[in-house]
């Protein structure tokens, strides 16, 4: 079979399961997502150079492979700012998002064929888990314009939310790292006085800044019933941190929303799909492609309940890394993974591709 009839198949297989949960709420039993992350897995060692040469060091080969989606080693996600981790030609990429933290000026880089996978994944998340009422919002992003930053994998994915779950009045109020204030209160005073519900998606940075705006004048706004925020992190780097309970309370405060009504998101430029947190709990769970493991450095599961670095399998990374080691901690539950922030220092001991590896 050539690369493009398999690699063609396989997407046609995950656009299937991510349009039967999407649609009908359909799951993805443990043998059908093992199966295909398997199948997954054996074409991107076939055609992903630098994950399959990672991979041998490890001692797995398409003549050595696992028999379990659990097994299948993660690229770590500082590799992906040294080579581009992909199944066909980088320079064919259909979609190409950047980190925004960077080494020495050099942002990872996550390459993909299709847009396919991306659209489909990001809005049936969205969907099932932010937009459980199918509300029309009117959206407010405190996130990357993509006007001004086309490799934003957030930009992006909240302007194909805005333009096909929006009523039309779509804003963006960032400028840079400079927090557009005014716009927005004029903005979110215009959606107020027509009653239309909004959802506020903004980076916590953002929100810090825009609560340390409201502080000083001690303003507020009511917002409209069923309205919404969608936090998505994004302490990682920065000078300032609050607790994030604390985040929420004052959060619900000053925007008269229930505390139930600020939903967390997770997702990274690595990996094509999302997390979202159960308001009632704060734990993340994810649609039925995409899976958590919690690991130690022997890239072996820890007992739940214990912290260990989060490793992500996400069927929608087809064309890219199936399986992605990130630098952040976690504790894994019967209910999904709680997150307990990043990793001091440097990424998780012996998941490092070395320059060996990851350059052809």
């Amino acid at each position: 079979m050539t690369y493009e009839r398999e690699a063609g198949a396989l997407d046609g297989e995950i656009l299937d399961a991510i349009n039967a949960w999407h649609e009908r709420g359909a799951a993805l039993s443990d043998d059908h997502f093992n199966d295909l992350a398997l199948r997954i897995f054996a074409h991107q060692l076939r055609y992903n150079a630098p994950y399959a040469r990672y991979c041998a060091r490890l001692g797995i080969t398409l003549a050595s492979m696992p028999g379990s989606w659990r097994q299948i080693p993660g690229v770590p996600t500082p590799a992906f700012k040294d080579a581009a981790i992909t199944t066909f030609h980088h320079s064919d990429a259909a979609l190409i998002f950047e980190t925004s933290g960077t080494t020495a000026g050099k942002p990872g880089r996550h390459y993909m064929e299709t847009p396919a996978l991306y659209d489909a994944a990001l809005l049936a998340c969205f969907d099932r888990l932010m937009l459980q009422d199918r509300a029309t919002l009117r959206y407010f992003n405190l996130v990357p314009n993509p006007e001004e930053r086309p490799t934003s994998s957030l930009g992006y994915m909240m302007r194909r939310v805005s333009e096909g779950r929006g009523d039309g009045h779509t804003g963006w109020y960032l400028a840079g790292d400079h927090l557009l204030t005014a716009d927005l209160e004029r903005d979110l005073r215009e959606s107020i006085a027509a009653a239309e519900p909004a959802c506020i998606a903004a980076t916590a940075f953002a929100l810090v800044h825009l609560l340390d705006g409201l502080e000083s004048t001690g303003r507020g706004f009511a917002l409209p019933r069923g309205s919404r925020i969608m936090e998505t992190g994004g302490f990682k780097g920065r000078s300032r941190a609050i607790d994030r309970d604390e985040l929420y309370a004052t959060l619900s405060d000053r925007f008269a929303l229930p505390r139930e009504n600020i939903v967390a998101e997770y997702g990274m430029t690595e990996l094509t799909s999302q997390y979202y947190d159960d308001p009632m709990t704060r734990r993340k769970a994810g649609p039925p492609w995409l899976r958590a493991r919690v690991v130690g450095s022997d890239r072996k599961d820890v007992p739940a309940g214990e912290a260990g670095a989060l490793l992500h399998v996400d069927l929608a990374n087809r064309s890219s890394a199936v399986a992605v080691q990130t630098e952040d901690v976690g504790v894994q539950y019967a209910d999904g993974f709680a997150l307990l922030g990043r990793a001091p220092d440097a990424p998780p001991r012996g998941c490092s591709l070395d320059a060996e590896e990851i350059h052809a």
